[in-house]
């Protein structure tokens, strides 16, 4: 299956198979996947909070307003970010770069997020939206379907999972065996009702 054939097959399911478990090294295989998404300044500033445990998932479920799909999907993603990743030892995101480059980015990288929490915010939900697709991208490639989730309690999540403090949850992503064929899609857009040349 090519990237094009992926996006076009990808839907969001909402039944899965509960039966179903992915096997370890394809779980290793869609997360070494996404942690190949693009951030800024090369911060990698996501974190994948895998959810394996029973209980824990249930209890998820509850603060998802009963959604099936967080208990019954083979794999559970909740994609946090960090939002300081920008001042965490940055220097180890350009070990391989060549001096001159590692010399200029880490003032450009503290210039940029220091004092700006909006703007660190904006930039963990966007790496955390990259990194979403292409787990997405990934699973419809080894034939798995996906949800990806934002309907649930954020704040009751983020003290089931211990979120930090400094840390923000982006949404879930849900992978699985479908027990059912996706629905078609109900309302595509004119293509040219979505695009703008130059100017509103």
């Amino acid at each position: 299956m090519n990237v094009a054939q992926a996006i076009e097959r990808r839907r969001s399911v909402k039944a899965f198979d509960p039966a179903h478990q992915m096997e370890e090294a394809e779980i290793t295989q869609l997360l070494g996947l996404a942690k190949l998404s693009p951030t800024a300044f090369n911060i990698q500033n996501w974190r994948f909070v895998v959810l394996r445990d029973p209980a824990l998932r249930a209890q998820v479920r509850a603060a998802s307003f009963g959604q099936a799909q967080v208990t019954d999907a083979s794999l559970l993603v909740v994609l946090t970010a960090d939002l300081k990743a920008w001042e965490k030892a940055p220097q180890r995101y350009w070990h391989d770069a060549a001096q001159p480059v590692q010399d200029a980015m880490l003032p450009m990288l503290d210039g940029y997020y220091r004092g700006r929490e909006q703007v660190q915010r904006d930039e963990a939900m966007r790496s955390c939206g990259i990194a979403a697709q292409t787990l997405m991208l990934a699973a419809q490639e080894m034939g798995y379907e996906s949800c990806p989730m934002d309907g649930f309690d954020f704040d009751a999540v983020g003290k089931l999972i211990n979120l930090p403090a400094d840390h923000v949850i982006s949404m879930f992503v849900a992978i699985g065996k479908p027990l059912q064929p996706a629905h078609p899609r109900s309302g595509p857009l004119a293509l040219e009702e979505l695009v703008v040349i130059d100017r509103f």
